[in-house]
């Protein structure tokens, strides 16, 4: 189950990164286009018409021009390997970009990142261009593969035949056996990544793609960054933010990771939040009398089914697309991923309701959307970089014992996820490389206003991470909105919402912090 901020995309980090940045030679109140070589500054990029996404962007034709007839361009800009090392070996970033269509009264580059870690952004923004319409008349729509993702030096692990058997195997063993199989798998993951992309695992973390995001800002020739980052783009943004205060243009944060917290905190809240959102969407259920599908007639009843349904799987999963069966871990996922929006939660019932009769393709399809499985059967590259940069940035290794001696604190906090992402702590146990942090420091001195939006309902970045990011930005940085809804994410769901952020984009007024919105 992907979530915005640990390894494994456990699969949505974070003390001494003020260690960490002293020692890359970056203190937390930079941000001089000086620290940056001159060469790199200065390149000239060159922007071509897009291509279809590649399959480790996730696959599909290539975007079609945006209402209006503006069409997506693309291209590559050069950056360093090892930011410690600025002048020595570069690779390339993937770009994507819509030009403004009030070109007279253009304000700059509005860039985003939408997530993962390991989300594609080249891929992602032309999908999700349609909520950012307004936006668009003033900005240049724009966003990139970070390093390690989509066409960005993409980190490579398993194969598609191999992913097929990680996604579906046990992810919440039962005895000895079952943990030895499970170890073994994820070391197997872990050996993979290592093979095939060794020499990008050291350069993937967050700091190295906040330090992008400055180049980018400097190439595309805005004197300040104009952000909008969702899920863990707010963690990306909160680390820019720290590193180059005075950077920061307008930005906006939605869907907040807290920044206070550890790998086993936010995998710990996590499961509280998705725990809620089930518990909501079974309310709905229940409101519904005799139109709800799912067996029973209360939340508890229909819990009780699905734990029920669950422990069924785990010990024969049912029919699920062709060949491929349902199994428990792909049914999680597959549960997960239509908790992420209000909207999927009649495919939810749906998809419970078909498994129940011993059909279990839409839920398997759901969990195919959430691995990043297309129906082709490639897989992009999303679960390896999500792994690749969650435990680049994240110190915490566990043990087999720690892990296990953690899992009633999980199970307590949700007795369907709790032991899902109680195990996958485990995800970052044999990396190659060590972590970097407890938690990114995101404090931001002296920076521009920074809008903070949290959601009451979300799943995959519980409400309070909101107000602990605008806590941690500090003073006079973070503005928070609260939105009472439903789902990952607030912008594109919410009128009042997107009034608030575009009246601080496109003319910078500020919202009214602790503005509420339903």
């Amino acid at each position: 189950m992907p979530t915005t901020r640990t390894a494994a995309r456990t699969a949505a980090v974070a003390t001494a990164v003020a260690v960490l940045l002293t020692a890359a030679g970056c203190g937390g109140g930079g941000g001089d286009d000086e620290d940056r070589p001159k060469d790199l500054a200065a390149q000239v990029l060159e922007w071509q018409p897009c291509p279809a996404p590649s399959e480790a962007e996730g696959g599909g034709t290539k975007p079609s021009p945006l209402p209006g007839g503006t069409v997506w361009e693309c291209s590559f800009l050069d950056t360093p390997l090892d930011w410690d090392e600025p002048d020595g070996e570069t690779i390339e970033l993937a770009l994507i970009r819509a030009r403004a269509r009030d070109q007279a009264n253009r304000i700059g580059s509005l860039l985003f990142n939408f997530g993962g870690p390991g989300g594609s952004g080249v891929a992602t923004l032309p999908a999700a261009a349609k909520d950012y319409g307004t936006l668009h008349t003033r900005y240049d729509l724009v966003s990139f593969d970070p390093r390690g993702v989509g066409r960005s030096v993409p980190v490579e692990c398993l194969d598609d035949r191999e992913m097929d058997a990680y996604v579906a195997q046990d992810s919440t063993p039962d005895d000895a056996s079952e943990e030895k199989t499970f170890v073994e798998g994820v070391q197997s993951f872990t050996e993979s990544c290592e093979e095939n992309s060794g020499n990008e695992l050291p350069h993937v973390a967050t700091v190295d793609a906040a330090r992008d995001m400055d180049l980018i800002r400097q190439v595309l020739g805005d004197d300040k960054l104009h952000y909008f980052g969702i899920s863990y783009g707010t963690e990306l943004g909160g680390v820019y933010a720290h590193l180059f205060p005075q950077r920061v243009g307008r930005a906006v944060f939605d869907a907040v990771v807290d920044p206070s917290e550890n790998s086993e905190q936010g995998s710990l809240g996590q499961a509280e939040g998705f725990q809620l959102a089930l518990t909501n969407f079974l309310k709905d259920c229940v409101s519904r009398g005799d139109d709800c599908r799912l067996p029973g007639s209360t939340v508890g009843e229909m819990q009780d089914w699905i734990i029920g349904f669950l422990d069924g799987l785990d010990r024969k999963p049912i029919a699920g697309i062709g060949e491929r069966k349902l199994t428990q871990s792909q049914a999680l996922n597959g549960i997960a991923q239509a908790l992420y929006s209000r909207e999927y939660w009649e495919l939810l019932e749906q998809g419970l309701d078909e498994a129940e009769g011993g059909s279990g393709a839409l839920l398997l399809a759901l969990s195919d959307a959430l691995t990043g499985r297309s129906e082709t059967g490639t897989y992009s590259n999303i679960q390896a970089a999500g792994m690749a940069i969650g435990c680049a940035d994240s110190k915490e290794r566990y043990t087999l014992e720690q892990t296990k001696a953690k899992l009633p604190a999980f199970h307590k906090a949700s007795p369907v996820f709790g032991d899902f992402l109680g195990w996958a702590l485990m995800s970052c146990t044999d990396w190659p490389v060590p972590g970097m942090w407890s938690h990114p420091d995101v404090s931001a001195p002296g920076a521009a206003p920074i809008v903070v939006i949290g959601n009451t309902g979300d799943p995959a970045t519980p409400y309070e991470g909101a107000k602990a990011m605008k806590e941690a930005l500090g003073k006079g940085v973070g503005v928070q909105i609260t939105y009472r809804g439903q789902g990952h994410g607030a912008y594109g769901n919410s009128a009042c919402v997107d009034r608030a952020v575009d009246a601080y984009l496109l003319n910078g007024r500020v919202p009214k912090d602790g503005t509420v919105c339903r």
